[in-house]
């Protein structure tokens, strides 16, 4: 697994997490290189959110959350769909292919589809030539050095 991409999964705790879970509990196999993150709702996986897990060392990012029209928190994946849009477009603009971000939507019953769509994107992202991409993102952001969390300013 020496030469395997990098992927953050950006889950909504509600379903897409959940599918996660039940994927695990129905001992559906999906790469061990997707790195899950739970957030309370799709929508709270902001444009700064997503853009950093790309500087930290991601080769692909995921947003997954509830169907539309089943978020528990009403607007919460509609929000996403629109951060995970205006991503994209940043990501092109710094030269980074934006098909390495995608949003997904997974109830919370779907275990199967969950290791499914990982597994998809995961070879999405390996045909997309897996190198690290930080050396296409400048270090320098809007208001100045990006630093990792917890690194004092």
């Amino acid at each position: 697994m020496e030469n395997e991409p990098n992927i953050v999964a950006f889950c909504c705790h509600y379903c897409a997490f959940t599918a996660a879970d039940l994927a695990g509990t129905m001992r559906q196999q999906y790469p061990t290189n997707v790195r899950i993150v739970r957030l309370p709702c799709s929508g709270r996986a902001d444009v700064n959110l997503i853009l950093q897990a790309f500087v930290d060392g991601a080769d692909g990012v995921i947003v997954a959350g509830c169907e539309i029209g089943s978020c528990h928190f009403i607007e919460g994946n509609k929000r996403a769909v629109k951060r995970v849009a205006y991503a994209k477009k940043l990501l092109e603009e710094a030269g980074v292919n934006p098909a390495r971000l995608e949003m997904f939507f997974i109830a919370a019953s779907q275990g199967p589809l969950f290791a499914q769509t990982a597994r998809e994107f995961t070879e999405r992202i390996k045909a997309l030539d897996a190198t690290s991409i930080n050396n296409d993102i400048s270090p320098i952001g809007p208001i100045g050095p990006i630093r990792p969390i917890g690194e004092p300013t």
